[in-house]
């Protein structure tokens, strides 16, 4: 095994594919900047720059991907879906219903999301429970580097729309870039697994809707996604030394959803919190309850998510964004 950070583990899975595949293309903001390994590797033809336009390149990749290429798009932020969300709500993700199976969109979007580094609630969002609310669309939110490569390779395979999102704390070039224009002085809370990890040889594609328990539990099913995954891990290690046993299922995507991990982890525990960086409101922490109320599991449930717009402020954003404190608080009020 060898050791790559979560950006680096994504860029050689989609190089493994490229050198695979002539059809993989890459374009969007930067693109010959942020790529420029895979600017040199496969040539301006096949990596390219596109004016800031999200609605005109992610519109293009649509159609693109109806032609017969396998477009990667990339966008500076999951938030700017918002200016272009007519080709994926409207085009994207539904030809495939409207033409009976005869048109298929293979196209991935990569965008970074998330907050906790003072940029605002126009920059910092996840939206994956919005996004998985289309029919037709595929969310993958990954929280290891292992995990990232191989859902990528799995998402460039898929014959519809991906949508495939990065956490800005867990991706290299993010912090990076996060470090300059008068930062150098704000904290960070990086989780070290998650930004760098174990990753294999050769790229093999992950299944998507499978779920992965990170830490076994008895007394309670911490679930989650992306960053969300290693502050439950941090939260888990705190319960258990006051003798309650966390465990914490990684959902790896949102859509599809893995029903079965959750109805099984709710059988064997009883006790399920749902740590959820998306909004409260409509949305992922609803859905788990819903799928484990409908199979007739009586469970306790809690849930620990962003229940408002995401302050600019680093110290008020540390109190709406979830983290260990608060999910401790909600495990300990369930099992008392």
């Amino acid at each position: 095994m060898k050791k790559m950070s979560f950006t680096q583990a994504v860029d050689d899975a989609l190089a493994q594919a490229m050198a695979k595949d002539p059809q993989i293309i890459v374009f969007g903001e930067d693109i010959p900047l942020l790529r420029r390994e895979l600017l040199v590797r496969f040539g301006p033809q096949r990596v390219r720059g596109t004016p800031i336009s999200e609605s005109a390149f992610v519109g293009a990749a649509v159609t693109a991907a109806m032609a017969g290429l396998r477009p990667v798009v990339e966008l500076y932020m999951v938030d700017f879906l918002g200016v272009c969300l007519d080709a994926l709500l409207n085009h994207a993700a539904k030809v495939e219903a409207f033409s009976g199976g005869k048109w298929s969109v293979p196209l991935v979007v990569r965008a970074p999301c998330g907050g906790g580094y003072g940029d605002g609630g126009q920059h910092e969002q996840s939206l994956w429970g919005w996004l998985a609310h289309i029919p037709g669309l595929t969310v993958v939110v990954p929280a290891t580097p292992a995990d990232a490569g191989g859902l990528f390779l799995t998402a460039l395979q898929h014959e519809g729309p991906v949508v495939f999102l990065e956490h800005k704390l867990l991706s290299e070039s993010w912090l990076e870039f996060l470090g300059s224009g008068g930062r150098q002085t704000v904290q960070y809370n990086v989780p070290e697994a998650g930004a760098r990890g174990e990753v294999p040889q050769i790229w093999k594609p992950l299944p998507l809707g499978q779920a992965i328990e990170r830490r076994p539990g008895g007394d309670v099913m911490i679930v989650s996604a992306a960053v969300g995954v290693h502050r439950a891990l941090e939260a888990a290690e705190s319960l258990e030394q006051q003798g309650i046993s966390a465990g914490v299922l990684d959902l790896r995507s949102v859509s599809p959803l893995d029903t079965t991990a959750l109805r099984a982890a709710a059988q064997n525990t009883g006790r399920l919190c749902v740590v959820d960086e998306d909004y409260e409101g409509f949305g992922l922490s609803g859905e788990v309850a819903a799928v484990v109320l409908e199979a007739g599991i009586p469970v306790q449930f809690s849930r620990v998510c962003t229940q408002s717009t995401i302050p600019y402020a680093r110290h008020l954003e540390d109190q709406v964004l979830p983290n260990r404190e608060r999910i401790v608080a909600a495990v300990q009020n369930m099992m008392s």
